[in-house]
């Protein structure tokens, strides 16, 4: 649902809250460093200045030509079932403005973000955050290994390059495209670079550019 009227009329930690009671906590979200950071950072901040009064809306939003964050019940529940921990080293792929960075860094975790669109790099010097610039699909070789790796977006696979930067231990968490439907999943890499475990929700997520598995030809 879209923000309205009212919402306009409430501050920012307002409207974070009511985010929370009624996107995030409807749906599952319990873990409470997710709550915590999630209600701390202003998500306003990370967005271009046309979709700030969106920035609690439950939707994705569009915030580059072809590049859309994730809905913020989406990033919770991949957060979430993901055990983000203060220890973790994360890869954020595709950062954006930097949200789901700032949301990271507030848990505690380590975060290496990426990004390589200019308008979305430009949006996150703005905001202050600290995202590399760097081609989505290489990941961050680095600063590997990490315990976790988010992409804020919709993916078919994950690319051998950035498959080899997890920690033998570590999960991914993501979207998963198939057949055009978005499962969102967090789990351990398992053969054919594929998350392990049972996705936990069907999305519309948006896809991230670069991570389709190629058309097979067809005659």
């Amino acid at each position: 649902m879209l923000a309205s009227l009212h919402d306009a009329e409430m501050t920012s930690a307002q409207r974070r809250q009511t985010m929370i009671d009624s996107q995030l906590r409807t749906v599952g979200v319990i873990d409470a460093d997710v709550l915590a950071a999630m209600a701390a950072i202003a998500r306003e901040d990370y967005l271009p200045p046309a979709l700030k009064g969106l920035a609690y809306a439950d939707a994705a939003l569009e915030v580059a030509p072809g590049r859309w964050l994730l809905e913020p019940m989406v990033l919770a529940l991949l957060l979430q079932n993901a055990r983000v921990t203060a220890a973790d080293r994360v890869l954020v792929v595709g950062a954006a403005g930097g949200y789901s960075a700032a949301v990271l860094r507030h848990i505690g975790a380590t975060v290496t973000a990426v990004e390589n669109n200019p308008a979305l790099l430009g949006l996150a010097a703005a905001a202050g955050a600290d995202v590399i610039d760097a081609p989505l699909v290489g990941g961050y070789a680095p600063n590997a290994r990490y315990d976790v790796v988010l992409f804020e977006g919709a993916i078919e696979l994950v690319p051998d390059a950035i498959a080899a930067q997890v920690h033998p231990l570590g999960r991914i968490a993501a979207v998963v495209r198939d057949g055009g439907i978005g499962r969102a999943c967090a789990g351990p890499l398992i053969a054919g670079n594929r998350i392990g475990g049972l996705p936990f929700l069907e999305v519309a997520a948006k896809p991230l550019p670069g991570f389709l598995r190629p058309q097979a030809f067809a005659f």
